[in-house]
């Protein structure tokens, strides 16, 4: 069995997390290919090493100095070194990263030393084999990734017998210029590794144990998600969820490789697995109706009133060109008879709305065109709902009970999931009395 195994920030944020790091590696011989962050932070006081580096490199654009700044990363990694008996030369790291540090360096450069420093000192600590992200994960000049040519990079330097560690959250241009992903780009570079390696199961390891049911600001204790599947994720996620990276997802969920989320500081504790199909799974135990719950807030919902305008003939074409006119993403557009809603980002159409309106106005030959704000959107995502007959009248029945104003229902025909719409003010007391009554007191339905 091959796995990947990456670690994020604070997962390595300490000579104490690198020794948890290491116990868990030595605990599995298929762990052989580790994915690594940039030290995060140790405590409340600490700073996160991308963090530090950005505003290096800001301070280096403004003409101020960065020397707090650079300080504190170095001592940050020779504290490791120390405590560790590392024998890396940080030194010359050290010098050759700040003889670059003039207006010229790359952002990109200069932000991905974080995880190539934490990658260096993690492949002497396991005594694995260090190879550098730019020499394996390979862009396109249009930005996306090469698999065929990164799979080839990696096949060439790889030695046997010896666990792998690559530096997260970057790779290389075909000239050999750094470039590196979104934030939370190590998720997406273990992603890849996983795909071009066709390991058995790609493991996530952070600080918490798997994906929670809902926000464990809003609900107190939620609990872990034992099995969701790829699809029940994305609508998560895409709802505000912050679970793993998007981009993260498909180059595993192609090739059906399992991710496991895990808790470097619990590391007895299963996680969560991610799978394209959980009907296994399902088949020893049935899923609750609902998976996980997520939202969020400030939408506006945009309504043009026309008697008979269902019957128009590229109403929506005409509508949706508006927006994208404007470069405006729409979340979607529920539609009746005499009216349809388009709904937005609230901030996305803030400083344009009037001139969203005149235009719904003239190419739809509408005068009556409202706007309401203030609204929040919450998916309510679950495989299990399909088979549970009414499941939408008992959702909607128990809000009614506990006096919150649904102003927007939409779910897709595949029934994996209900977007609910209501006031941002009753956007927490909506998602905890969900959960209360489909998930604490889910064996009494």
């Amino acid at each position: 069995m091959i796995k990947v195994v990456k670690f994020g920030g604070s997962s390595l944020a300490s000579a104490t997390q690198f020794k948890k790091v290491k116990n868990i590696i030595d605990s599995d011989k298929d762990r052989i290919f580790i994915v690594a962050s940039a030290c995060g932070k140790s405590d409340n006081e600490d700073h996160k090493v991308t963090d530090l580096l950005y505003l290096c490199h800001a301070h280096i654009k403004f003409g101020v100095s960065y020397d707090d700044l650079f300080n504190m990363i170095y001592n940050k990694y020779m504290d490791i070194k120390k405590e560790l008996h590392l024998e890396i030369d940080l030194e010359k790291e050290f010098k050759v990263i700040k003889n670059l540090m003039n207006k010229d360096i790359s952002i990109d450069y200069l932000v991905s030393r974080g995880e190539y420093l934490t990658a260096k000192c993690l492949a002497e600590y396991l005594n694995g084999q260090f190879i550098d992200a730019s020499e394996v994960i390979s862009f396109n000049y249009d930005g996306k990734v090469n698999f065929e040519r990164s799979e080839q990079n990696l096949r060439s330097k790889i030695e046997n017998g010896r666990r792998v560690v690559i530096p997260g959250f970057y790779g290389a241009l075909p000239n050999g210029t750094i470039k590196v992903m979104s934030r939370g780009g190590s998720d997406i570079s273990g992603s890849i590794l996983a795909n071009i390696v066709n390991a058995d199961v790609y493991e996530n390891w952070t600080d918490v144990s798997g994906l929670l049911i809902a926000d464990p600001r809003i609900v107190d204790n939620p609990e872990t998600i034992n099995y969701i599947t790829y699809d029940e994720l994305r609508e998560l996620s895409y709802m505000g969820a912050n679970i793993i990276h998007d981009e993260a997802i498909f180059p595993v969920s192609e090739k059906n490789i399992p991710i496991n989320i895990r808790n470097t500081n619990k590391p007895e504790h299963p996680g969560t697995m991610i799978l394209n199909d959980c009907s296994k799974q399902d088949a020893i135990k049935p899923p609750n109706f609902i998976t996980g719950i997520s939202g969020k807030k400030n939408f506006s919902v945009i309504t043009v009133n026309k008697p008979q305008i269902s019957r128009e003939i590229g109403r929506l074409r005409k509508t949706l060109q508006v927006f994208e006119d404007f470069n405006i993403s729409v979340e979607s557009v529920p539609s009746g008879v005499d009216s349809f809603s388009v709904i937005v980002e609230t901030e996305a159409i803030e400083k344009v709305i009037y001139e969203i309106i005149a235009r719904l106005k003239k190419d739809l030959i509408c005068d009556n065109v409202t706007v309401i704000d203030k609204i929040a959107l919450i998916a309510v995502v679950g495989r299990g709902m399909k088979n549970k007959p009414g499941m939408s009248g008992l959702l909607f029945g128990q809000l009614g009970k506990n006096n919150i104003n649904i102003r927007i229902i939409n779910q897709a025909a595949d029934e994996i999931d209900i977007i609910i719409g209501v006031d941002n003010a009753d956007f927490e007391k909506t998602i905890r009395c969900i959960y209360n009554k489909f998930i604490t007191r889910s064996a009494l339905l």
